[in-house]
């Protein structure tokens, strides 16, 4: 059952990061912005250690036309020397500008409108999504514990800040609903359906 929560979980998750990423900001945007709230890794440089071909394989819809373009171009994460991030050597992550040109040039094609998000912007659309999708899960009947827990132990969620649910639940029901039709109505990350 685990499983079966992380991998609902990743998915918004996941969706929520590239659109922001497509939108506006940088896969190393995203990720300091997530770690600077205390995630063990962004979700960019999670994607890179599981490898983009993974991420492609499980993509119902083809995924975004980002990690298409990364395909065609052999980035397939650290396994190849470079996905989001280049690993030169085989070492650490180094930010990659191709990664970002190729974001400016799809929003190009595709007439999208580029937002500079501030860290706390981006911080607050990929919780929002994640939020939403727990609400779904713990609707269907899953308990809040195992979901809390599938998030930290899948997505390196902060275990300090309890899961997203009970990051929610501290937060009040008032910001996190705030929040999420804040998100929900700017129309730019989606988000899973309301449950």
């Amino acid at each position: 059952m685990a499983d079966v929560l992380s991998e609902r979980l990743r998915g918004p998750f996941r969706d929520a990061a590239e659109a922001v990423f497509y939108h506006g900001s940088t896969p190393w945007e995203v990720d300091e912005a997530m770690e600077a709230f205390g995630f063990a890794r962004g979700p960019f440089a999670a994607e890179d250690i599981l490898g983009l071909d993974l991420a492609w394989e499980r993509r119902r819809d083809g995924g975004p036309p980002i990690l298409r373009r990364m395909m065609e171009l052999g980035k397939l994460g650290r396994k190849s020397g470079a996905g989001w991030y280049r690993y030169p050597g085989g070492g650490g992550k180094v930010e990659d500008p191709i990664v970002a040109d190729l974001a400016l040039e799809e929003a190009h094609f595709h007439r999208v409108a580029r937002v500079d998000y501030a860290e706390a912007q981006i911080r607050e659309r990929l919780l929002a999504a994640l939020i939403v999708a727990a609400r779904g899960l713990l609707a269907e009947g899953y308990a809040a514990a195992e979901i809390d827990r599938a998030a930290i132990a899948a997505l390196g969620f902060p275990a300090e800040r309890g899961g997203p649910l009970v990051f929610a639940a501290t937060m009040g029901a008032d910001w996190t609903d705030r929040l999420i039709e804040r998100v929900r109505d700017e129309g730019r990350v989606p988000l899973p359906p309301r449950t």
